[in-house]
């Protein structure tokens, strides 16, 4: 593996101290080692193949992980693969909680790499339920504001579920309204929930 792959914005990234600083370093020369392009993406290291999302690093309070795109397509055959929350489709996780684990895993993290690749080079698309249920409340408001629901269905199918998950999660109907309220304006500006 040669540094010239090495991107400078994650040396960044991975320079600042952290909790998950020496997992990082070691995840990172795992995937480099697999000849992806490394990027920064999200705030967190990103690698890609022929421009593709393949995996990430990224940590939580009590695990880091690596996240593949396309998880759910890959054979998990050291049932390693993680499904983060419920309402995620396509992306799976694989959990550290120390270095000695993903050092003991090193052959068997290149595995799943080099499976990721082989999906993405297939041309293998996640079949995504695009069929997303809209709350009265925010029908309601598209009946109100036209320009409101243009601008939503301009959203990506992604960023419109999760607009959806967050508006129906409130039990009572005055909440919903209140939380669409909110994000009206992020949805006219063609933002997602969390831009």
């Amino acid at each position: 593996m040669t540094n010239s792959r090495m991107n400078p914005k994650v040396d960044g990234f991975i320079s600042k101290p952290q909790k998950w600083q020496e997992e990082f370093k070691k995840l990172r020369m795992i995937i480099l080692d697999c000849e992806l392009t490394e990027e920064l993406k999200w705030g967190v290291p990103c690698y890609t193949f022929k421009g593709k999302n393949i995996v990430l690093i990224h940590g939580f309070k009590a695990y880091c992980a690596l996240l593949f795109f396309k998880g759910v397509l890959l054979q998990d055959t050291h049932d390693m693969l993680v499904q983060q929350t419920e309402n995620v489709q396509s992306s799976r996780q694989i959990r550290f909680t120390n270095i000695e684990e993903i050092v003991d895993k090193e052959n068997i993290l290149k595995e799943y790499i080099y499976n990721a690749i082989a999906v993405e080079k297939a041309g293998i698309e996640v079949n995504i339920k695009k069929n997303i249920e809209i709350p009265e409340e925010l029908q309601n408001k598209f009946n109100e504001v036209p320009a409101l629901q243009s601008a939503f269905e301009a959203l990506t199918p992604g960023r419109q579920r999760a607009y959806v998950l967050y508006f129906s999660k409130a039990k009572q109907s005055k909440t919903r309204e209140a939380r669409i309220e909110k994000y009206m304006q992020q949805i006219l500006q063609g933002k997602g929930l969390n831009d």
